[in-house]
């Protein structure tokens, strides 16, 4: 293998591609990105097992070769690289591929090629998907999904979409994020899938990146793979029965109250301050006006007071900090929509103007 590249370029794309290199690689191929050079130019490839990234440069390749390198530290050493060009040129004695720029040389030790597994390859007819709406969605919804894995089914995103309207949910089972959204044109077909959060954010990051019109979408046995412009991303696909989330939502609320989502979000990101060691956020509504405080022992107290179009009787539940402030930044518009039942059932943020998306949390019992 011999090709000179840009190094700009080149940097670039180990970037993308090496957010899949396995920090805890089980096998020496998850830790590795691999190079191969061909008539065509030269791709770079990742995978940790679970979800794979795959992209292309345009270069002219002298010689035709693969090499499986440290995936971190290559990337690493392309960011650092003081030269306009970069040339790679393996070294079948040394077992390794020498790096030259701007007068650096380094020599990096190969891994087995053999052993980097295959990255599925997508339709020859995939679905497409409006780029910008994908990513707006992911970006809504995602934040929503478990981080814990001892509930895989939680840690994805069910995805559906047909026709000219896409859905997004994810649980934690702590809260609820659905988000609507209508698309431009027709997918092309039906798509339901429940696929990893993890890999949805890094499409909306390559999606950000690439600038593209259309996601190409292809559903595999197990495997789902994304087309965004130079970059593809496949993942596995998370088996199991996704929640019925239509039945967590409640049918009726006892109180709607709309309040301006810019200071209701200073104010919660200001008071969770004083809301540690796993201590409630408070918000209590009496007629005309909200107070939102918390109080963590031995280190304090805080409580903020702002206008609310509350009316009844008084109310007071209370939220995890987090996951409250979270769902005031995925409502879009200048207003919020809290609707509540009382204090020990969920409550609902949503915009004002229609309930395309809709953010379910669970209250926080509190004690007196």
């Amino acid at each position: 293998m011999k090709l000179t590249v840009k190094r700009a370029e080149l940097g670039s794309k180990l970037a993308v591609v090496s957010r899949a290199v396995s920090t805890r690689a089980a096998t020496q191929a998850h830790s590795g990105i691999l190079v191969n050079a061909d008539e065509s130019g030269l791709a770079l490839s990742a995978t940790d097992g679970e979800m794979s990234l795959r992209t292309r440069l345009d270069t002219a390749v002298q010689d035709p070769g693969v090499a499986l390198l440290p995936g971190r530290l290559l990337a690493d050493l392309a960011r650092s690289l003081g030269g306009e060009d970069v040339e790679l040129e393996s070294r079948e004695a040394e077992r390794d591929v020498e790096i030259r720029s701007d007068g650096s040389r380094f020599h990096l030790r190969t891994l087995p090629a053999e052993d980097f597994p295959r990255i599925p390859e997508p339709d020859a007819e995939p679905l497409k998907i409006p780029a910008p709406a994908l990513a707006a969605t992911v970006e809504l919804v995602a934040t929503a999904a478990s981080q814990d894995d001892m509930r895989p089914v939680l840690t994805g995103v069910l995805v559906t979409a047909s026709g000219e309207e896409m859905t997004m949910v994810a649980t934690d089972s702590y809260r609820l994020a659905v988000k609507r959204t209508a698309l431009e044109r027709a997918i092309g077909g039906e798509l339901e899938a429940n696929i990893p959060a993890r890999a949805l954010r890094e499409l909306g990051r390559v999606v950000a990146a690439e600038e593209v019109e259309d996601v190409a979408v292809s559903l595999l046995p197990n495997q789902a793979v994304f087309e965004a412009g130079a970059i593809l991303l496949s993942t596995r696909l998370i088996d199991g029965q996704f929640p019925n989330f239509r039945q967590l939502l409640p049918e009726s609320y006892e109180h709607d109250v709309r309040l301006p989502r810019g200071e209701l979000l200073e104010v919660t990101r200001r008071i969770s301050q004083l809301a540690q060691r796993n201590a409630p956020l408070r918000l209590s509504f009496s007629s005309g006006e909200l107070k939102v405080s918390a109080s963590t022992p031995e280190v304090g107290d805080a409580e903020e007071t702002i206008p609310a179009a509350f009316e009844g009787e008084s109310l007071e539940i209370g939220f995890n900090p987090e996951f409250l402030k979270e769902g005031i930044e995925s409502v879009e518009g200048d207003e919020v929509l809290l609707r509540l039942i009382s204090p020990l059932r969920p409550g609902l943020l949503q915009p004002v103007s229609d309930d395309d998306f809709r953010y379910l949390v669970m209250p926080i019992r509190l004690n007196v």
